[in-house]
């Protein structure tokens, strides 16, 4: 058999880029929390692709309830640049609610934040979002604190999820006081859960 009779296979498909990395990151990204706030805590982790490798450009967001459950966050607390409209990053006063941070080398990721406030029915927990390599939709999923057994009891997502399936949506603390750990898995053994909004 010639080359010429040999039946040419599909490639795979693949997303463009990711580009998000070059326009979406800025400054003090992942620092929620004004410097010096009073009960910040550090959630922290890695992401990880289905065969379990770090993936090095995944872009991570954060929202979430302040201490008090309040989601209003602080509207117009981001500084821009005058110039180019390019963020400069946030005020340094405000507790924002938000994060935006990039994965390092290692698919590491970083913030510092205030743990969030339970509203009525919930468990306090800190909304995701992934940016990935390979996603052609972001995925959303939740990080839930340790120690919240009550609360984890009777929040409506929690109570519905197997204790296999739960425990990819609690994080870990650490030894540090204050230092949660929260490692994101796209795929494969112990898959993070992720949402579905209709």
């Amino acid at each position: 058999m010639t080359d010429a009779h040999i039946p040419l296979q599909p490639t795979p498909s693949h997303t463009v880029g990711p580009f998000y990395g070059y326009a979406l990151p800025f400054p003090g990204g992942g620092d929620v929390a004004p410097a010096g706030s009073e009960g910040t805590v550090t959630v922290h982790g890695h992401v990880y692709d289905g065969s379990g490798a770090p993936v090095p450009d995944a872009l991570i967001e954060l929202w979430q309830a302040g201490p008090d459950g309040d989601l209003a966050g602080a509207p117009g607390s981001m500084r821009r640049d005058p110039v180019d409209g390019g963020h400069l990053g946030r005020n340094g006063v405000d507790f924002t609610g938000f994060a935006r941070v990039p994965t390092d080398a290692d698919g590491h990721w970083t913030a510092r934040t205030l743990r969030p406030g339970a509203r009525t029915g919930h468990a306090p927990y800190i909304s995701v979002c992934v940016f990935a390599r390979g996603l052609l939709h972001h995925l959303f999923t939740r990080v839930y604190f340790p120690g919240d057994t009550q609360a984890h009891a009777d929040d409506p997502l929690l109570a519905s999820l197997d204790a296999e399936r739960r425990e990819t949506l609690v994080a870990t603390a650490e030894r540090a006081t204050g230092s949660y750990r929260f490692d994101i898995r796209l795929q494969g053994e112990k898959e993070t859960v992720f949402l579905d909004f209709q």
